[in-house]
């Protein structure tokens, strides 16, 4: 059949156009089925009806159709109904619970990748694996398909360092604070990070405030040789661009398949081409990890993938059940971690879990003997070299490498959450926490967040500030404070929480 073209200036992701119901009656397809469109180039797209936004004989193209189809308005292609990718079939294969050999694993990977697969296809793909995981080979061969699946980075000293966070705790700025202690004791750690999904600041979003995040692999590569480090978006490269992919999908279902978690973690570490990997598992109330048990499996299940893949992997389980320092929001983290690297003084809690981790790292990496690597971690911090290292790290990142900690600016509007009498502080709701920053503006207002003053154990007396809370709008400040009373994310011992009337008045 053929199509005049209508451009769609609008990116979906996707290779996808737009049908009249009556021209797809006619071509015999159905939406979600696939269409080959042909011109001087031929591409295969997913089919989207409408009945009115595009005419008959008509053909709506997306951006990423039209981009590379060159087609104008009203020009001609032709049009004709498509098979659907092997890989559905081998989607189908994981929803009856069979197993997958590895070309099956890198077809599907290849079509992911690709944009070949619809959404719907790709969550049912991942809806099988969370209800039946794969096996410890499929996972594997998943993780080593999703390294190839994009753009790798070969380095030719090693070994290279590199940690992980699971995730889940607000706060969790340690990695201003891990790379350069790691990288100024003369080891390479090319640490790639993520943006916030659901939290108030991801790692990427918070240097981002220090300097440029978006690099190509090779630049990653070069400016890692020349300082010893780097802290940028790893959404910005091709690596491991699968995994990108399916978390877009596994967002919305609130999933997270263990295999998937598992090959997530190691594709990303695998294609930048660590030796030697650290991650930090978080447990306890309010975090991904409910228990130390949990963790425990979870970090059998690491070090056995990172076995198979070639690299030494060591876990660690922290406490989870409370923020990392004393600030949630991406201008107030950076501004705490600063501040700790300028004057070695700061909160206990994100002190200790960063030299605890930058030492397990100097151990693997054969700077520091076994048990001595926190102390050698505290001492690069003490001494200034992890903070002159992070100056070269700003720097050639394209940063101000002068920038202290006053210089960081963090919103203009504040309010404060009061103690409703005296006591001690017996709860501290990580996920409300994220929500009120969140509320304020986090983590695409950078100067919004919360600074907590009063943390799990300590005296406050009626009146006091337990909370003050940072937006660079009024209109969200307003918001964020009205959600802080009605369900306050700090609970003093005491406090009633609930007030249940009569059950003779209903």
């Amino acid at each position: 059949m053929e199509l005049k073209v209508q451009p769609i200036d609008i990116k979906v992701g996707k290779y996808k156009v737009i049908l009249n119901t009556i021209d797809a009656k006619e071509l015999g397809v159905n939406e979600g089925d696939r269409v080959r469109v042909k011109d001087h180039v031929t591409l295969t797209a997913i089919v989207d009806f409408t009945e009115d936004m595009i005419s008959p004989g008509m053909i709506g193209l997306y951006h990423e159709v039209q981009e590379q189809l060159q087609r104008q308005w009203t020009e001609v292609v032709e049009v004709e109904a498509a098979e659907k990718p092997k890989s559905t079939r081998i989607i189908r294969k994981v929803m009856d619970g069979e197993k997958l050999t590895q070309d099956e694993i890198k077809e599907l990977v290849k079509d992911i990748t690709e944009e070949t697969l619809s959404d719907i296809e790709i969550a049912a793909f991942l809806t099988a694996s969370y209800i039946k995981d794969m096996t410890e080979e499929e996972t594997e061969w998943l993780t080593r398909a999703m390294i190839e699946s994009g753009e790798k980075i070969e380095f030719d000293v090693h070994p290279i360092m590199d940690k992980h966070s699971i995730g889940g705790v607000p706060g969790n700025k340690i990695s201003l604070l891990v790379v350069p202690i790691v990288a100024a004791n003369g080891l390479l750690i090319p640490k790639t990070s993520s943006r916030a999904i659901t939290g108030a600041g991801g790692t990427a979003d918070l240097m981002e405030i220090l300097a440029p995040v978006e690099f190509t692999a090779a630049q990653i590569k070069d400016m890692t040789q020349k300082v010893g480090g780097v802290i940028v978006w790893g959404g910005a490269t091709n690596i491991a661009p699968a995994d990108d992919k399916l978390i877009k999908v596994e967002y919305p279902l609130s999933i997270d398949p263990h295999c998937q978690l598992l090959a997530s973690i190691m594709a990303k570490k695998g294609a930048v081409g660590a030796d030697k990997v650290v991650i930090d598992i978080p447990t306890g109330t309010g975090t991904k990890i409910p228990d130390v048990k949990a963790g425990r499996k979870l970090a059998r299940d690491l070090i056995s993938l990172g076995e198979r893949l070639g690299m030494d992997v060591d876990c660690a389980l922290t406490y989870g059940s409370s923020p990392i320092g004393r600030t949630v929001g991406p201008a107030l983290e950076v501004k705490e971690a600063l501040q700790v690297l300028e004057t070695t003084q700061g909160p206990n809690s994100l002190i200790e879990k960063s030299i605890g981790l930058a030492g397990m790292l100097l151990e693997m990496g054969g700077v520091a003997a076994r048990g001595q690597g926190r102390d050698l971690a505290f001492e690069t911090l003490q001494n200034g070299k992890a903070l002159a290292k992070l100056k070269e790290i700003i720097a050639i990142q394209g940063g101000n490498p002068d920038v202290t900690s006053e210089d960081i600016k963090v919103g203009e509007f504040t309010a404060e959450l009061k103690a409703p009498h005296n006591g001690y502080i017996i709860e501290l709701h990580n996920k409300r926490l994220v929500q009120i920053a969140r509320l304020a503006g986090a983590p695409n207002d950078k100067g919004s967040g919360v600074y907590i003053h009063k943390k799990r154990g300590e005296s406050v007396k009626q009146g006091e500030t337990v909370l003050t809370i940072y937006a660079e709008k009024e209109v969200k400040l307003q918001g964020a404070l009205k959600s802080a009373r009605q369900d306050s994310p700090i609970l003093v011992e005491g406090m009633l929480l609930e007030k249940v009337g009569d059950v003779r008045e209903f």
